[in-house]
């Protein structure tokens, strides 16, 4: 996918109600989640994504810091975002509890 004409999403714009539900993008540029939740708020905050699973079956949340992922609206406004994470790298993480 082409980010390069892609909008980068404003500081006020990144919120829970934007985020979730994004699709996470990771260095190879393939789907490597989805974000399912965002914690706290500002700089601090930290996006939960859901790697990995079919349909949401089987996926396991991990933890990353807003700051890692860049998000961004498409030319129809969906909002992704794009990290330098890979799937296996996010996979080995610990997983986040609810």
């Amino acid at each position: 996918m082409d980010h390069s004409n892609h909008v980068r999403l404003t500081e006020t714009e990144l919120t829970p109600a934007v985020l979730e539900g994004a699709t996470v993008y990771g260095a190879d540029d393939h789907k490597v989640g989805t974000v399912d939740h965002v914690h706290g708020a500002g700089a601090g905050s930290r996006a939960i994504i859901d790697v990995g699973g079919f349909l949401g079956i089987g996926a396991k949340p991990v933890a990353v810091p807003l700051g890692d992922l860049d998000f961004m609206r498409d030319e129809s406004g969906d909002v992704h975002a794009v990290t330098s994470w890979t799937k296996d790298q996010l996979k080995a993480m610990p997983e986040h509890k609810h």
